[in-house]
C-alpha cells in the first residue's frame, strides 16, 4: 500500500497492511529542518509551513497527514467586499523577535489592532499579546513596515499544490471547526451564564456557517475532513458541549459519510467523554490523539475495547516523557505498548498525543517508525 492508502484504510476504520505512523510534527519540526529563521515560515511564508511540512514527511518516511491548509473561496471573497483591508505590520524588532500589529483604514482614519503577535526566531508565534505585556506602546506605532509575504497561493492554490507534493505519501485535509465557548478565555463562561440567549444564537450562526463551508469544501474533494476542537471539552462540560457544539457536529459528520469522505476530530486535553459522545451519536469516522494523564484522560485499550468498532483511532505517545526525553528505546516500547492497545483489526494510526516539541530528537521520531513498521504488520 502507499502512505496515502494506508492512511485512508485505517480512518474508515479498516485494516491496512501495517499500522499508519505519523507523529504529530505538524510545525516545529518541519521548521527546524529547514535552519531558517521560525519567522521566515510564520511571517512571511517563506516556505508556507505546510510545504515545510511534506518536506518533513518525506524526510522521515511517515505516513503524512496534513491537517489543513489555507485556502480562500469566493464565498470568502465576497464576503470581504467592502469591508476594511486588514494588513500585519511590523512594528518593532530585536535580535529575536519580530512585533506585528495590524492596521487598516476605517471611516477615513488608521485604525490599529489592540493586540500583536510575536515571532520567534526559534519557535512559532504568539497570538493576541498586549502591547504592554511585551514593552510596547498601546497606541498607534510611529512607525512600521507592511509585511510583504515571499509566496503567494490565492484562492484554492495552496491547496492543490499541496495535494500535488504529498502525492501518495500521505493524506491532505480541509479543516472546519465547532462552535463553543472558548477554553482559554474564561469571560467566554460568563458570557454563556449572564447571556445564554446570545451565545446560543451565535453558537447558530457559526453551525449555519460551518456547514455551508463544508459543502463548499466537500466539492474539492479532500482526502479527509479535520475538524479542529483542540481543548474543547476543557472549556465545554458535556452539557453545555450538547447544547452548543453536537449539533454542529452531527451535521459536519452526517456531511462527510454522505459525500465518502473521513472525518476526524483533534481535540487535545481530556477527550475521552467525547469519544463516547462522537462514537454514540454521531458518524464520525476517526479521533486524535487521546492524550494519557496528566495531559489527558485516555487509556488507549479502553478506548480500543469500548469504542474501536465504530471509531478509527489515532494516537497517542506522550510527546514530553517519551518524545522529547525519552530514550530510543523508550519510545520503541511505548509505540509497541500502542500497537498491542489500539492495532488490533486495523483502525488505529500510531501518533503521538499532540505536537512534538521542537527539540525531539530525531533518532526517537525514527524509531517510533521504524518500531512500527516491524512490529505493526498485519
Amino acid at each position: 500500500m502507499t502512505s496515502k492508502e494506508r492512511m485512508l484504510t485505517a480512518l474508515r476504520n479498516g485494516q491496512p497492511d501495517r499500522v499508519p505512523v505519523t507523529p504529530d510534527i505538524s510545525n516545529m519540526i518541519p521548521c527546524r529542518l529547514t535552519g531558517k529563521p521560525f519567522w521566515d515560515i510564520y511571517l512571511y511564508d517563506d516556505p508556507p509551513w505546510w510545504q515545510t511540512y511534506i518536506n518533513a514527511v518525506k524526510h522521515f518516511g511517515i505516513d503524512g497527514w496534513l491537517y489543513t491548509t489555507p485556502i480562500e473561496l469566493e464565498s470568502d471573497r465576497a464576503a470581504r467586499e467592502g469591508q476594511p483591508e486588514w494588513k500585519e505590520a511590523i512594528v518593532a524588532r530585536t535580535p529575536d523577535r519580530i512585533f506585528t500589529r495590524r492596521h487598516a483604514q476605517v471611516d477615513g482614519r488608521e485604525e490599529w489592532s489592540p493586540n500583536c503577535t510575536v515571532y520567534y526566531i526559534a519557535d512559532p508565534p504568539t497570538h493576541e499579546v498586549p502591547p504592554t505585556k511585551v514593552g510596547l506602546s498601546e497606541g498607534p506605532p510611529d512607525e512600521w513596515e507592511d509585511v510583504e509575504k515571499r509566496s503567494h497561493y490565492p484562492g484554492l492554490e495552496a491547496f492543490y499544490e499541496a495535494n500535488r507534493m504529498m502525492g501518495d505519501d500521505g493524506v491532505v485535509a480541509l479543516s472546519v471547526g465547532m462552535p463553543g465557548l472558548a477554553a482559554w478565555v474564561p469571560d467566554s463562561v460568563y458570557e454563556y451564564y449572564d447571556h445564554r440567549d446570545l451565545v446560543l444564537e451565535r453558537c447558530e450562526r457559526q453551525r449555519e456557517a460551518t456547514v455551508r463551508h463544508l459543502k463548499e469544501y466537500l466539492k474539492l474533494k479532500p482526502d479527509i475532513i479535520l475538524i479542529g476542537a483542540s481543548g474543547h471539552m476543557i472549556g465545554n462540560p458535556e452539557p453545555v458541549f450538547r447544547e452548543l457544539s453536537l449539533p454542529t457536529l452531527k451535521d459536519i459528520t452526517a456531511l462527510c459519510r454522505q459525500a465518502g469522505v473521513p472525518s476526524q476530530i483533534h481535540c487535545c486535553g481530556p477527550e475521552f467523554d467525547l469519544v463516547r459522545i462522537a462514537a454514540e451519536e454521531t458518524d464520525l469516522s476517526s479521533i486524535n490523539p487521546l492524550e494519557v494523564p496528566p495531559m489527558g484522560d485516555c487509556d488507549l485499550a479502553e478506548v480500543k475495547r469500548r469504542f474501536g468498532s465504530k471509531l478509527s483511532l489515532m494516537g497517542n505517545l506522550h510527546t514530553t516523557d517519551v518524545m522529547l526525553r525519552g530514550s530510543v528505546e523508550t519510545v520503541r516500547e511505548a509505540a509497541r505498548k500502542a500497537i498491542a492497545d489500539a492495532g488490533e483489526g486495523g483502525g488505529f494510526i500510531l501518533s503521538t498525543g499532540d505536537q512534538c516539541g521542537r527539540d525531539t530528537p530525531f533518532e526517537n521520531i525514527f524509531a517510533m517508525i521504524e518500531t512500527a513498521q516491524e512490529y505493526g504488520k498485519y
